[in-house]
């Protein structure tokens, strides 16, 4: 295990055609609260104590813009930029209005083998008097010390990207899942953990019209993902996969699509890892009920 790595997925930069339209999206359904605005018109939405867990910026791209990953202090940032810059990757130190924009004390950026940009920090501005309260009902969301969740890429290249996130910026194997694309294909997908939550990013090589397949949300209470589901159909929001468990993690979760098309997973239960005593295992299934496409959900039940 590297001594100097991440310890969590800290925030993410997404570029969205329609930044009124997305925070209606991420307020009034998922949950998320509004923190403002810069004068750029960059959006801020927080899940927990922190200032914000997503920046969304107008322009027409629709996908992820960048993804923040947290040192635990300046000297873990400083090492782990030598350990990428020793292995041939280009860093930037951010200069320091950058890192205001941020919300940092200390930020790096660079690409991934993709290139996704990608921002190493220190220091994120923690508002511990004023509370996180949603705007629905909702019991709150698994974050802290977590990360904001996880994010599943579409990479370009699998050993690459393996490498990158692996040995440059320190992060764990959890496991992996065969996952069929075909007849006569399949596609390896990676789960890579960097504190407790069973996995923060899982990449797989194979087409999309999106880099960034989706972010995941994790609630504290199992009824709020039931209710959040019932929202979505009572306005509409398309539903990319049913009610399912998940074999890796064990989350009960759903997806829903964006407004960018790209996906959001909402859940709730995914266990957490002790380094101590894990195993790393291999999968052929994503799921161990449910999670199905509606329309194979409403053919079943028709024909039931």
């Amino acid at each position: 295990m590297l001594a100097s790595r991440v310890t969590q997925l800290g925030y993410l930069g997404i570029e969205v055609s329609d930044v009124p339209e997305w925070e209606r999206f991420a307020t009034d359904l998922l949950g998320l609260a509004s923190n403002g605005a810069d004068p750029d018109g960059t959006l801020y939405l927080r899940m927990d104590e922190n200032h914000h867990r997503f920046a969304l910026h107008h322009g027409e791209r629709d996908d992820l813009a960048y993804a923040g990953w947290e040192a635990p202090d300046e000297a873990s940032l400083r090492a782990i930029a030598a350990r990428l810059e020793s292995q041939g990757v280009a860093v930037r130190w951010a200069s320091a209005a950058e890192a205001r924009q941020r919300r940092v004390v200390g930020l790096v950026k660079l690409c991934d083998p993709s290139g996704v940009a990608t921002e190493l920090y220190c220091g994120p501005l923690v508002e511990a008097e004023r509370p996180f309260r949603s705007p629905r009902a909702l019991g709150g969301f698994e974050a802290g010390g977590l990360g904001l969740g996880h994010i599943v890429l579409s990479v370009d290249d699998y050993e690459a990207s393996l490498r990158f996130y692996r040995d440059g910026l320190g992060l764990l194997l959890s496991d992996y899942l065969d996952l069929e694309m075909g007849p006569a294909e399949s596609t390896r997908v990676a789960f890579f953990h960097c504190g407790p939550r069973h996995h923060s990013i899982a990449i797989a090589q194979f087409p999309a019209a999106k880099r960034l397949h989706h972010f995941m949300l994790q609630v504290r209470e199992m009824d709020d993902v039931g209710n959040t589901y019932d929202l979505c159909q009572d306005r509409r929001v398309p539903i990319a996969s049913t009610l399912g468990r998940h074999t890796m993690d064990h989350t009960l979760s759903f997806y829903m699509q964006t407004p960018s098309g790209f996906q959001v997973e909402y859940g709730h239960g995914g266990r957490e890892i002790d380094d101590d005593v894990w195993q790393v295992q291999l999968h052929r299934s994503p799921s161990v009920w449910g999670h199905r496409p509606p329309e194979a959900a409403a053919t079943a039940a028709t024909t039931a």
